[in-house]
């Protein structure tokens, strides 16, 4: 098993060319586990986690429901915004600078075949950066992502998710909040959920900016120690 992730920051770049790029790394890590297995081989299959921020775009889930999108496409245009209907699981969500989006792509046969327990983790690892920060992160009962006052009128989500998974391997993943553009947010439902806020860490810390790379940083300490990984910069 191979268990350590080669990391990839990609900076600024546009939702539909690091689609692409997730789906072509992604097909070849299903394709060798096709090889693996037709032809007994027995041969390393790689794991990813990229970084990225994308420049303003909606994203509606396969099982979304597009009356979330409260634009036309003319609006959308007039926002500078783009959007697309994707394969992941969940709703609608937005996706802008200030945002620090992480797409593990990972061969879970390397780790463990549970997706729940993938998603988990992945809300492990962010409810443990923004404890660092004096926030306490939460789940909410059937609404995967990371959110924060559960069970009370200020109810807020700091951090969206939408994975898709097949024969084990991952890609799509987490969206977090660090010094995003709330007012993007009140164009859509966020994941469908009405009534229901959303937050940026910034706004909770009462500051202008958050330090995206230090953000980063503490997203791979946890990483690492919730997943048992270790990291190659590639």
């Amino acid at each position: 098993m191979n268990k350590s992730i080669q990391l990839q920051d990609l900076g600024l770049k546009d939702y539909k060319d690091t689609w692409d790029y997730q789906e072509a790394l992604f097909k070849d890590i299903v394709d060798l586990k096709i090889r693996n297995r037709r032809e007994e081989l027995a041969l390393e299959t790689p794991n990813y986690l990229l970084f990225v921020e994308h420049p303003h775009v909606y994203t509606l889930g396969k099982g979304g429901d597009f009356d979330n999108l409260l634009l036309s496409e003319k609006q959308l245009q007039a926002k500078g915004a783009t959007f697309y209907k994707i394969n992941r699981g969940g709703d609608i969500t937005y996706h802008g600078p200030g945002q620090i989006v992480g797409y593990p792509i990972l061969d879970l046969e390397n780790f463990f075949t549970d997706i729940h327990k993938y998603l988990r983790f992945l809300e492990e690892v962010i409810i443990l950066v923004l404890a660092e920060y004096g926030l306490k992160g939460t789940r909410s009962d059937g609404e995967t992502g990371v959110w924060l006052d559960v069970g009370t009128p200020f109810a807020r989500k700091i951090c969206a998710m939408g994975v898709r998974a097949s024969r084990w391997v991952t890609m799509h993943g987490f969206a977090l909040n660090v010094n995003a553009d709330l007012g993007y947010f009140d164009n859509i439902i966020p994941c469908g959920i009405r009534g229901k806020a959303v937050t940026s860490l910034n706004v909770e810390l009462g500051v202008s900016e958050v330090n995206l790379e230090e953000v980063k940083q503490k997203i791979l300490k946890h990483f690492t120690a919730i997943f048992e990984v270790e990291f190659l910069e590639s």
